[in-house]
């Protein structure tokens, strides 16, 4: 059975294409008054930035429009900042998030504070345990993931999937398992009940993201019953090969998703892929992030031993600190 994907341009705005496209997927003919949503948009900066995280605008839309289903919604998100944590409370509010939420009448959650549900992921190495929520685990029905098309320096894209990495509860847990990323990314996202994407394609980034980079409008929504079918199209549409990137290669090869026979489009894809491939040119100031990425040593000696601060000072003559969180204020 093919996986049905739709996306439509956002000319007139997200509610049209959002009401069509979660009926022609058929992603709300099962939705019942009593099933729990919960929703995960990206939220990784103080303030909305274009390209970088979710729109405010969009998540609004996806809340009205499964009000008309169920009444037990929820907004979350985890405290980010890797090494400069920083409280999702306070973006909920700069966002307008925290407002628009209280008008609709659904909750919001921060992930770090709410009860975990520890998930084991197999490596040669040793089980890896993961901090998962267990109010997305155990106590939801629907999971929406709303990433943003963007080239990310350690990961090389990030979309669907690579937004669940935000619900690992605690930032310095996440930085321990970057060099484990490929298999636990895949972990996380298969220990999710029922998810979705919608991707909101308003904007992208490309060059150096996720934090920085060049913004790109693209004017599109993508909606996927498949997190991964979804990553694998999105993928495509800003001009990456999805087998390029370790970890989508990692999961499409375990979700046997190797091409577009087994995936259905409402309309020619070719409307909305990009004029110009998104690429990845890093900055040297970006290397030892990446070095750190993909050792577990080096991510020891550069976020927890007693070099760590020393270390983050040295680059920050030369590189702000991407989660500035005091100077966005």
């Amino acid at each position: 059975m093919k996986t049905k994907i739709f996306i439509q341009n956002l000319d007139n705005g997200y509610d049209d294409p959002l009401s069509v496209g979660l009926h022609w997927t058929g992603i709300t003919d099962t939705i019942k008054p009593s099933d729990r949503i919960t929703i995960k948009p990206n939220l990784t900066f103080p303030n909305y930035r274009r390209g970088v995280m979710t729109n405010p605008d969009a998540l609004e839309a996806v809340v009205k429009h499964f009000k008309n289903f169920t009444s037990h919604i929820t907004i979350c998100e985890s405290d980010s900042g890797g090494y400069n944590r920083f409280s999702m409370d306070a973006v909920f509010r700069k966002t307008g998030i925290f407002e628009f939420a209280r008008k609709h009448g659904v909750d919001i959650a921060n992930l770090s504070f709410t009860r975990p549900h520890d998930i084991i992921v197999p490596h040669w190495s040793g089980n890896l345990t993961v901090r998962l929520p267990a109010l997305i685990l155990d106590e939801t029905d629907l999971f929406i993931t709303m990433p943003v098309p963007k080239i990310h320096m350690n990961t090389k894209v990030s979309l669907s999937l690579k937004n669940q990495w935000g619900i690992i509860q605690i930032p310095a847990e996440r930085l321990k398992l970057h060099p484990y990323f490929d298999k636990v990314i895949y972990a996380v996202n298969k220990a999710i009940p029922r998810a979705i994407s919608i991707v909101d394609g308003k904007y992208g980034l490309t060059k150096s993201g996720p934090m920085e980079g060049d913004v790109v409008p693209l004017n599109w929504i993508l909606i996927s019953p498949n997190v991964f079918a979804a990553d694998f199209v999105c993928s495509h549409l800003i001009g990456v090969d999805p087998f390029t990137v370790p970890h989508l290669k990692y999961s499409l090869a375990a979700e046997h998703i190797q091409d577009f026979s087994l995936i259905e489009l409402n309309d020619d894809f070719e409307k909305y892929s990009v004029q110009r491939d998104f690429y990845l040119k890093r900055k040297w100031t970006d290397y030892p992030g990446l070095l750190t990425f993909n050792s577990r040593l080096l991510a020891y000696v550069g976020y927890e031993s007693f070099l760590a601060k020393p270390l983050h000072k040295l680059l920050y003559l030369f590189r702000e600190p991407f989660y500035d969180y005091n100077k966005s204020q």
